[in-house]
């Protein structure tokens, strides 16, 4: 049996079938046109569109080769096969169609991914998962309603602005406008934690007819803590968007003060001074120090012990208050522990430079 078998898979592969006769005429003008059809859609590319041109080609040559089996050659084989093939590139055909409308998003949405998140060459299929956790919802706020009111309105959501344009005041005082593209409280969504909660510090006011998307506190951490690509991605943008209002601000100073501030550390210019040199009087020395905020006891003592001899220490040197506690402690100043601790190898203090920073109470707008 496994001699005979053998032999004729030898005959096959080494003995060419020898043809009785062949055909004197040339196949219909069908078959060729199959041929020409199939050999186009070989040629199809890749992607959604490419397998629109590979999957119609063929299913068009496949039917072709059908009409040729029925019609010229007569095999019921060729037909069938044909026909299976002309279905199944007619199925995938549907599944494409399915899939581009399962992946169609509203207007709103479409030019929002094109505008903000294309360009940050953010997949489509994350943008869904962004877009679904606020329910694919978009909402209006008339003229002159409110989004947030001070003191009022509770931090539970963050959105962005569609259309129109919002702006912000505090205490009935104008502060700057919020415009499409822009988060309405990423300050307010960045000045909390999840498990924190709070009310808004500022108000917004619709000034036209406005439509935003909003996403729930809770949903949006969630989404956040679950998915890392879109926490950082989340956490560019609105890092970007705090920094446009910043400066937003500081612009609006400078044109009202012809003072341009240093926002970026606006809280420190009480504990920032500028360093005093070692060929400074002693009572101009006594005067800054005497505008210096007052320091923990822990580092009066400490200053008091360098002006008394080393071989008399003072009762105030022996006897040391209970230090604060480690969680309310402050960090000093880098300028203070240098004026502190002096290095050997240098006769003079090397004079710190200071950039402008804001004052502790800015002026009113």
């Amino acid at each position: 049996m496994n001699g005979s078998s053998s032999s004729t898979v030898g005959q096959l592969l080494w003995q060419r079938p020898m043809c009785i006769s062949w055909k004197p005429d040339m196949e219909g003008a069908v078959y060729h046109l199959a041929s020409c059809i199939l050999l186009l859609g070989f040629m199809g590319g890749s992607g959604v569109y490419g397998c629109f041109y590979l999957f119609g080609f063929l299913g068009t040559g496949y039917l072709c080769c059908a009409l040729w089996g029925w019609f010229h050659a007569c095999g019921l084989d060729i037909v069938l096969w044909s026909f299976l093939l002309a279905m199944a590139c007619v199925l995938q055909l549907a599944y494409l169609v399915y899939r581009l409308r399962e992946d169609t998003l509203p207007e709103e949405f479409n030019l929002l991914y094109k505008t903000l998140w294309v360009p940050l060459q953010v997949p489509l299929q994350t943008y869904k998962e962004i877009v679904h956790c606020c329910d694919e919802q978009v909402l209006t706020l008339a003229t002159e309603q409110t989004y947030a009111v001070e003191g009022e309105t509770p931090i539970n959501r963050l959105s962005l602005l569609l259309s129109g344009r919002v702006r912000v005041s505090q205490d009935g005082q104008f502060l700057h406008y919020i415009f499409p593209y822009q988060f309405l409280d990423s300050p307010e969504w960045e000045s909390l934690q999840p498990s924190e909660e709070g009310v808004f510090q500022v108000t917004l006011t619709a000034e036209t007819e406005c439509s935003y998307i909003s996403w729930p506190r809770k949903s949006l951490h969630l989404l956040l803590t679950k998915e890392r690509y879109i926490s950082r991605l989340f956490s560019a943008l609105l890092g970007y968007d705090i920094s446009e209002k910043l400066y937003t601000l500081n612009e609006k100073l400078f044109a009202k003060f012809a003072l341009r501030f240093d926002i970026r550390l606006p809280s420190l210019y009480h504990v920032l001074g500028p360093a005093a040199p070692d060929t400074e009087p002693e009572s101009e020395k006594d005067d800054e120090e005497a505008r210096v905020p007052a320091m923990s006891p822990p580092q009066a003592t400490a200053t008091s012990a360098q002006h008394t001899s080393p071989w008399a220490p003072s009762p105030a040197a022996t006897n040391f208050p209970a230090p604060p506690s480690r969680a309310r402690m402050s960090r000093p100043d880098s300028g203070i522990l240098a004026s502190r601790t002096p290095l050997p190898s240098h006769s003079a203090v090397i004079t710190r430079g200071q950039a402008p920073l804001a004052p502790t109470h800015t002026p009113e707008l």
